[in-house]
């Protein structure tokens, strides 16, 4: 599924984003999801947030601390979404979820989403990389965004502009890596991330949050490395996976850190870590993406 492109926004970009995390109860263990988006692709960080609410909903104690999952096609923008969580596991101190969504008769995602209870245990992390206070970084959209919009309709970039940046505020910690910089460097990428207002205190929604934002450009690591971050690429994400190291909290600036360590016949994985402000890793993140060149305007879309 494609990532989540557009310029900073205000309210209504929370409200939207509450809104559509705010599943139906349809049946037992089943709920209903309204994506709400205009066009494209749908954003998979979207059903990635939809899937830990509707799994989150039917855990009786716990946080969450990891999920796996396998975006299976690309989904529609407003149509909306059926899940069904099967309790695989109902432990004393572990419960797992398996979340399959729906759409339009056609299954396009499956997770594992599993819960474990606070204890006390063993502790340790590699410290968090330098990086310059978000408040003195630019707007992520201005570094990447910004560029290519310069070639496109101007329809189609208003559309995008207005898109970027809800409901995360993105900052660029550092100058992405190009393949024709000379360097040699590998595909790395660095953004400070925040929530654009305060989300309510509720650990589910702060879980789902997160994982929205660790869909959020992830692709574009090895997309804009390569050039192929534009409309018509063949770029989208796989698989994703994402333990939760601390319980989620997402009501301050989040430092995003992703490399592609390996790459190879169109698909590249990204190992990625979430920092705080004070340093303390809160979650690390691993997904395989597809990368194809753009077609021409007006070609086939590459199969999926």
């Amino acid at each position: 599924m494609t990532e989540a492109q557009g310029e900073p926004g205000g309210g209504p970009g929370i409200r939207e984003f509450l809104r559509q995390v705010t599943l139906e109860p349809a049946d037992y263990d089943r709920f209903r999801g309204q994506p709400g988006q205009e066009e494209g692709r749908l954003f998979g960080g979207l059903v990635l947030a939809q899937a830990i609410v509707a799994a989150g909903r039917t855990a009786s104690f716990g946080a969450i601390h990891s999920l796996h999952a396998y975006f299976l096609r690309a989904g529609k923008p407003q149509d909306p979404i059926d899940y069904t969580v099967e309790r695989i596991r109902e432990g004393r101190n572990f419960l797992t979820r398996r979340v399959t969504a729906v759409q339009a008769g056609h299954t396009i995602f499956e997770a594992s989403v599993s819960f474990a209870a606070p204890e006390e245990g063993i502790s340790h992390q590699a410290p968090m990389p330098p990086a310059p206070d978000p408040e003195s970084c630019p707007p992520w959209w201005t570094t990447i965004a910004l560029p290519r919009m310069a070639n496109l309709p101007p329809e189609m970039a208003e559309r995008m502009r207005s898109r970027l940046g809800r409901p995360i505020d993105l900052r660029s910690a550092a100058e992405p890596t190009r393949a024709d910089d000379g360097t040699g460097r590998l595909p790395a990428r660095a953004v400070w991330g925040r929530m654009v207002e305060p989300l309510p205190e509720d650990p589910v929604l702060h879980a789902a949050a997160l994982a929205y934002f660790s869909d959020s450009g992830l692709v574009a690591t090895v997309a804009h490395h390569y050039g192929l971050w534009a409309p018509g690429g063949g770029s989208a994400s796989l698989d994703h996976a994402m333990w939760f190291h601390r319980p989620p909290r997402f009501d301050d600036w989040v430092l995003y850190v992703s490399e592609s360590p390996a790459a190879h016949a169109a698909r590249a994985i990204m190992l990625a870590g979430m920092y705080d402000r004070s340093g303390t890793r809160i979650a690390t993140v691993a997904q395989e993406g597809l990368f194809r060149a753009p077609q021409p305007r007006g070609g086939a879309a590459p199969e999926g």
